[in-house]
């Protein structure tokens, strides 16, 4: 088999020759100029499928939503660089913006925020739901199945309007569901959203307040919670977000697609890893206490110990929500006051492996996960909660990625296809004759 680009009147085509005969297959190029080799009609003109385990290679779409250059540590929606975004916006913002694909106007985030202000509340009836659940379930299960059941409160059928509601409704009510998930599993009574806060303030005094007593959001982790927000609100087509293009091109309507995404999130490959690092810097202060003993076993390959919350899979130079939470998690320890020995072995762990050849010349950077970890350890938020807090920030961009998907000239239910290795045709023995000998 033989493949070679070549030009053909003007455009660029890919000729694929395989046991004699050859298929001419056009090249897709992004605006950023990403090429791929649109196989579309391989298995119609040749036959042959392509292997991909974990679709590493293969692009399942064409996206407008956010463009990532891993090599160059580069991660922009819609165009706008994150860096800017996450200095000058605001979640809800960078939400309409994911949705829409430009910025709204004064008036339009105006009225978006006011809508999904006045959408905070939670049928009373959900009480009841809580209720059914055990009392130690794991917030990111009880998340799915509420943000699931919210079909069952809201069957209108599927319209442009009706969609507009359920995007409200999501965004209002994740916050909600999600504080309530966690005061269900700590067995304390919920807290009504307060429609004078905004979204992050909002959710933190749902998170940590106790009825019957003042609680003041400091507006410093208030911005802080934004910030993750906006950091985590998409991220091209990873597990999750594939997820709900998978679900949804079933005609799944977007609340069962969303739930989707939120148990494909709960994975500790996933969304989970940042949780992996709470864990891991646990397991040192449990133990000998230092980041150089720990590195150092890290590097040993004979030892099993592995370094969590550095290296990603797509970025090869330094993850760029990295290096924003970074100043994020100085400002967070500052305005805490916190000092524990889990936060210096943190720091430490940075510290040492930046400067060591070993993990620089591997190209393991702290990514996202590392800080973000040590951000909600600082905070008080528990370590179940991480991924809900993922799944908050992430929950705009897999609604834009559904509406995309849905919107796109080439949308088809996803059919995956496979390499068959069991076995070949064989006949029937019926019961009475198996496991005799011949």
């Amino acid at each position: 088999m033989t493949t070679q680009l070549k030009d053909k009147k003007g455009a660029d085509t890919a000729t694929l020759t395989y046991n004699g005969s050859s298929a001419t297959l056009p090249i897709v190029r992004g605006t950023e100029n990403e090429t791929a080799i649109d196989i579309e009609k391989l298995r119609a003109s040749t036959g042959l499928i392509t292997l991909d385990p974990g679709y590493g290679s293969t692009g399942s779409c064409r996206s407008a939503i956010t463009f990532i250059d891993g090599e160059k540590g580069i991660l922009r929606y819609r165009g706008y660089p994150i860096e800017e975004l996450a200095e000058k916006s605001n979640f809800l913002e960078v939400a309409w913006l994911l949705l829409h694909g430009e910025l709204p106007t004064p008036a339009e985030l105006q009225s978006f925020t006011s809508e999904i202000t006045r959408h905070t509340m939670l049928h009373q009836d959900f009480d009841r739901f809580f209720d059914a659940l055990p009392k130690d379930a794991h917030p990111m299960p009880v998340c799915s199945a509420a943000i699931g059941a919210l079909t069952t409160f809201y069957q209108e059928p599927e319209s442009e309007h009706q969609l507009h509601d359920t995007i409200i409704r999501l965004m209002a009510k994740m916050p909600t569901i999600a504080a309530c998930s966690y005061k269900h599993s700590i067995g304390q009574p919920f807290m009504y959203p307060m429609n004078r806060l905004d979204y992050s303030s909002n959710f933190l005094r749902m998170m940590f307040g106790i009825p019957c007593e003042e609680y003041e959001v400091d507006p410093v982790l208030a911005r802080v919670v934004d910030l993750l927000l906006i950091l985590h609100a998409d991220h091209e087509q990873n597990c999750s977000t594939s997820t709900v293009r998978m679900v949804g091109s079933s005609m799944a309507n977007l609340y069962a697609s969303i739930a989707a995404g939120i148990s494909a999130l709960w994975g500790s490959l996933h969304g989970g890893a940042n949780q992996k690092v709470i864990e891991m810097l646990e397991q040192i202060e449990r133990e000998e206490g230092s980041a150089d003993k720990f590195l150092a076993r890290a590097k040993d390959k004979n030892d099993t110990t592995r370094l969590m919350g550095f290296g990603h899979r797509v970025y090869k130079s330094y993850d760029p929500r990295a290096a924003i939470l970074k100043k994020a998690c100085g400002d967070v320890i500052e305005r805490v006051g916190v000092s524990s020995r889990m936060l210096e072995i943190a720091m430490r762990l940075e510290e040492v492996a930046l400067k060591d050849d070993y993990f620089v010349s591997r190209k393991l950077y702290p990514n996202v996960d590392f800080y973000s970890g040590v951000i909600y350890q600082a905070m008080n938020i528990p370590v179940n909660m991480f991924t809900v807090m993922f799944t908050m920030g992430r929950l705009p961009g897999w609604i834009a990625q559904w509406i995309e998907m849905r919107n796109d000239e080439h949308f088809r239910i996803a059919r995956p296809r496979q390499i068959y290795v069991g076995s070949p045709k064989r006949a029937y023995v019926p019961a009475s004759a198996r496991g005799r000998s011949a």
